[in-house]
């Protein structure tokens, strides 16, 4: 027991040593695990280090020690980038407030993120640091790191603040200085820039940086010799793109110089901003070849110059308008005039600009306003000018001179000054003359009577007085037009005028519609003798002297005159053929009568005149008594020209042959065959009346009888009741009493539907009402003498029918109308009327294909005038244009623009320079489209649509100011035209796309 005792007293006595002991070997462990994980953090193993460190503060409860833990835990966190890591570094400050390194964390985290280059990040913990502590080195890399860090995030009021703070600073100062001078360059701060520059500038390090910098603020100070001898000797040591600016720098130094020899290769060095210039560099380029006399080069920087909006653009502008004028491009020099006019920058240069815009729009056209509206608005702008004579002469003479008649008589009509007064005689006349062209003669008409009214020019008042009777023509006042030509002989001046040569042919007409033919005679007679160059209107005044002649019963005379007609072999020859061969029945000459005419259905088989002459042949037979061949004339015409109004009257004219021969059978078959086929007709009812002689001949009433009941337009038992009604009616339609003509046939077609005289009291009654402007009413009743077979009235009705359902646009009734028209008309005109008309009709329903096939009828035929061959070209092109078919348009437009006249002429000028565009011959397309500016400006659709195609030019001209400077204009000065105003905009947007490619200073 003792034993035991002692041993638990030796146990007691040795185990707090022991325990000690232990301890302290494990504290030491714990700080060797330490040292190991410093050591792996100073060689940056940050994920070793820090899972040794995290190892080490769980097993150690040395506050001190977890301290240092957590600092080091923290900072490898951040160097490896963990999630969390600034909330550990936060952690560690809260947890640990009394630890030496809580300051030291903060700057070892932020010195980490600027190494990283982190420097919003790393600003972010200097904020946190207290500087109070630090020692001076430490200071002095902690306010330029600080400061370099504002000034990466263009903090630079922050950034010099601590770049100050080390500026003297043996390590940092030469940097800091380099950074103020950089910020200093960066304000336009030239001054303290060179100043801070100078002060290290013998460091290699940035020397070489600061050349171009240098350079560059001479440049700005306008020390442009310095800046010169700066970039010269900095260029060589540059790289590509410092290269470009010191090349722009040396450049614009040389320009500012006025060396722009010297300027030009520098300029053309520089390589823009990112690959793009802008306006200034392009001016300066353009300004450098034009003062060298290189006006085609500057014209190709100039042009560059898109959307400019300020005093450089102005003068690029003005300076490419002059670059233009020396290389003769007046229309391109037309729109940069404009452009600098209407810039504000320069007055001397904006009144220089708009004084040749005024001038050259005189002298060349203007396309987007009248020339005497820009002269007007020159003069109230500039009233002092001392051009202002020049222009008020030039005024006055461009209400003629630029041709847009419609908008100088506006212009003229609001200004009636003295001076005025000859420019608006003359305007008046030239605006008749377009409308006159135009076939709007009630327009025309007034305007020449304005003309002849304001008198100024005795010559020009003659003009207008011929073209007044012309005018007067047109609208079937015969009386008046036979006056107003008289008039025009009368005036001495009108010896003097181009209207004096056809004078006498209008007269002639004149009096031939007044059917005055002994007056008609002499007028043609003396037009023959007098005029040389013109076939066409020589033969035509021959074929109606043959006609005024053969009207008065002078066939001999006018055998001669048709004799000539045919001598000149013209077209109308058939005609003059026709016309002789019937003269010689009336000189007692069968014989000859018969040669010719047997000659002519051989030689003109397929003349409209052909059905005529066989049935004046057979005429001609019977009168011989040659009945058989009479007969068998008459079964020609009959088998080969069923459609000719002379079918009717050549049965007839059999049955009354074999009437006359006691051949009653084979009479009553003809007649039989007229009343069957031509109901209603005066053949029919000749027809029918013949018949019942045979019929009453033979004691056949009765069969007779039966007959007629077939025959809806016979009621016998009304007869008398029925010619009485029709008589009274007619008698007032022949004392020209129209209301009660209509009257009277109205209650005769209403009792009498199928009466004895239905056809030809529908017929009256329908023109009385087309007469009255009833057209509407006249329409059933010219219907009802349509719908009997072939008649007399056949042709007329047919044609007035026509007349109403064009008028209305009813293009659906119109076109089988005219169809018949076509097929029936004996008269050439109704023929070519139903022609033109069909085409006309299908183009507006859209069947292009049937449109196209009727205006190849209308060309075909070579008796037609100009301005209907013009209405089926037009036709012809615009179908093709619509089916795309472009070959054919082309073509079409071509043939048109050789006869065409006024608004055609400039849709086919258009289409001419269309064409030329597209197979990119662009020069040609811009003469075409500058005459349509001169000689149409009246027609303004055409004239922007023109416009459009001359900017696609000027593009591929590459040319981009022309081209959108002109696209604006169309924008700006056309919104009546949608359509062409919409493509203008496309193209405009397409083109700035492209330019913006290349220029920095466009903007879409």
């Amino acid at each position: 027991m003792i034993k035991i005792l002692k041993l638990a007293l030796l146990i007691l006595f040795v185990s707090p040593l022991m325990v000690s002991a232990q301890q302290s070997s494990v504290y030491t462990h714990q700080l060797k695990e330490y040292d190991k994980a410093v050591t792996l953090y100073k060689d940056k193993q940050y994920q070793s280090a820090q899972i040794l460190f995290e190892r080490v503060k769980k097993e150690n409860s040395n506050l001190e020690i977890q301290s240092d833990c957590s600092y080091y835990i923290a900072n490898c966190a951040i160097r490896l980038n963990q999630i969390g890591a600034d909330d550990l570094i936060e952690r560690f400050v809260e947890n640990y407030p009394t630890s030496t390194k809580q300051n030291q964390a903060y700057i070892e985290v932020a010195h980490y993120y600027f190494d990283q280059g982190s420097y919003a990040k790393a600003l972010e913990w200097f904020d946190k640091a207290n500087t109070g502590s630090m020692s001076y080195e430490d200071l002095e890399k902690f306010n330029f790191q600080k400061g370099y860090a504002y000034f990466t995030v263009k903090n630079t009021s922050e950034a010099s603040k601590h770049f100050n703070k080390v500026m003297n600073s043996k390590t940092y100062g030469s940097q800091a200085k380099y950074y103020l001078g950089y910020m200093s360059y960066e304000t336009d701060d030239y001054n303290s820039a060179n100043e801070y520059f100078d002060q290290v500038q013998d460091k290699d390090k940035y020397k070489e940086k600061m050349g171009y910098f240098q350079a560059d603020m001479n440049f700005k100070l306008g020390n442009f010799q310095k800046a010169i001898d700066l970039g010269l000797a900095q260029i060589e040591k540059s790289n590509a793109l410092e290269k470009g600016e010191l090349s722009k720098i040396i450049g614009e130094s040389y320009f500012n110089l006025k060396q722009y020899d010297k300027a030009l290769p520098y300029l053309l060095d520089y390589r823009g901003k990112r690959g793009k210039w802008n306006n200034t560099d392009y001016y300066q380029l353009g300004y450098a070849y034009y003062q060298q006399k290189d006006y085609e080069n500057a014209i190709a920087q100039f042009n560059k110059i898109i959307n400019g909006k300020d005093h450089v653009a102005q003068n690029a502008y003005y300076h490419l308008a002059e670059s233009y004028l020396k290389t003769d491009k007046k229309q391109e020099a037309l729109n940069a005039f404009k452009t600098a006019s209407e810039m504000e920058f320069e007055a001397k240069i904006q009144e220089d600009a708009y004084l040749n815009y005024a001038k050259l729009s005189y002298e060349i056209g203007n396309p987007y306003q009248s020339v005497p509206e820009i002269l007007n608005t020159y003069l109230e702008k500039y009233p002092n000018n001392p051009n202002k004579a020049e222009i008020n002469n030039l005024l006055i003479n461009s209400y003629i001179t630029s041709k847009n008649y419609k908008e100088a008589l506006v212009l003229l009509e609001k200004n009636k000054s003295p001076e005025n007064k000859l420019a608006y005689q003359k305007v008046t006349f030239y605006r008749g003359l377009e409308l006159y062209t135009d076939s709007n003669y009630q327009e025309a008409y007034g305007l020449f009577k304005k003309s002849i009214s304001e008198n100024k020019d005795a010559k020009f008042t003659a003009r207008a007085t011929f073209w007044k009777a012309e005018t007067e023509y047109n609208l079937d006042q015969y009386k008046e037009a036979l006056l107003s030509f008289k008039q025009f002989v009368n005036y001495k001046e009108a010896s003097s005028t181009p209207e004096i040569k056809n004078v006498n042919y209008n007269l002639a007409y004149s009096y031939f519609k007044l059917k005055d033919y002994d007056n008609a005679i002499k007028y043609f007679n003396d037009f023959t003798k007098e005029i040389m160059n013109d076939n066409v209107r020589k033969t035509d005044a021959f074929l109606r002297l043959g006609d005024c002649n053969f009207i008065s019963a002078k066939y001999w005379p006018a055998m001669d005159a048709y004799n000539k007609a045919i001598e000149m072999k013209s077209v109308n020859a058939d005609y003059a053929a026709f016309q002789k061969g019937i003269s010689y029945g009336f000189v007692s000459k069968n014989d000859r009568k018969i040669e010719d005419l047997e000659k002519f259905v051989k030689t003109y088989p397929s003349s409209q005149y052909t059905d005529d002459a066989y049935y004046e042949l057979g005429n001609t037979y019977v009168n011989e008594n040659n009945e058989t061949k009479a007969v068998s004339t008459y079964d020609k015409l009959i088998a080969n020209y069923s459609t000719s109004s002379y079918v009717a009257k050549a049965i007839l004219k059999q049955g009354l042959i074999y009437y006359n021969n006691n051949k009653t059978e084979p009479a009553l078959v003809k007649f039989k065959k007229v009343a069957a086929e031509f109901p209603g007709s005066s053949e029919s009812l000749e027809a029918v009346a013949t018949a019942r002689l045979i019929y009453v001949d033979s004691g056949k009433v009765e069969e007779y009888s039966d007959w007629v009941k077939t025959l809806s337009f016979i009621e016998v038992s009304n007869a008398d009741l029925d010619n009485t009604t029709y008589e009274s009616a007619e008698k007032q339609y022949l004392m020209n009493n129209a209301k009660q003509a209509i009257s009277g046939f109205s209650g005769y077609v209403a009792k009498f539907p199928n009466g004895l005289h239905a056809l030809k009291a529908n017929f009256y009654l329908a023109q009385l009402y087309f007469a009255d402007k009833l057209e509407s009413n006249s329409v059933k009743h010219y219907e009802y003498v349509v719908n009997q077979s072939r008649n007399e009235f056949t042709e007329q009705a047919l044609a007035r029918l026509c007349q109403v359902h064009l008028k209305t646009s009813d293009f659906d009734k119109a076109i089988p109308i005219l169809k018949r028209l076509e097929n029936e008309a004996d008269f050439p005109q109704n023929k070519t009327y139903a022609q033109s008309n069909l085409m006309k009709s299908y183009y507006e329903k859209t069947n292009y294909s049937s449109a196209v096939i009727y205006a190849d009828k209308v060309l075909a035929n070579d008796k037609i005038d100009d301005r209907i061959k013009s209405d089926a070209q037009i036709i012809v092109a615009r179908s093709a244009i619509k089916t795309n078919d472009e070959t054919k348009a082309k073509q079409a437009y071509a043939d048109l623009l050789k006869i065409a006249k006024g608004e055609l002429a400039a849709e086919a000028l258009y289409y001419d320079a269309y064409f030329k565009n597209k197979e990119g011959k662009f020069d040609a397309s811009n003469k075409i489209i500058q005459k349509i500016a001169k000689d149409y400006s009246g027609y303004k659709y055409y004239g922007a649509k023109g416009l459009v195609i001359m900017a696609k030019n000027f593009y591929g001209l590459k040319d981009s100011f022309q081209a959108t400077y002109i696209l604006e204009s169309v924008i700006k000065n056309f919104a009546d035209y949608k359509d062409v105003v919409e493509e203008a905009k496309v193209e405009l947007t397409k083109i700035k796309a492209e330019e913006s490619k290349t220029n920095s200073s466009i903007t879409n």
